[in-house]
């Protein structure tokens, strides 16, 4: 569940950066009142510890997981 929890905060944070670049348009600070605003701040804050979460998703072993068809 917190995987899934990171990702989603994930491609907040991308979808966020990426009306950055193309728009010029922060659009966490836009909807809660400026980069300083501390809600603002908080969601840059859960999407920067998600990033640190999903870092560990890259060195699992999933293979426990991973059922064959037969």
């Amino acid at each position: 569940m917190i995987d899934k929890i990171a990702l989603l905060l994930l491609i907040i944070g991308g979808i966020n950066w990426g009306a950055i670049g193309i728009f010029q348009l922060d659009l966490v600070a836009w909807i809660f009142g400026g980069q300083a605003a501390i809600l603002s701040r908080v969601i840059y804050t859960l999407v920067a510890i998600s990033a640190l979460w999903c870092i560990s998703l890259l060195f699992r072993d999933t293979s426990e997981t991973a059922h064959t068809v037969m």
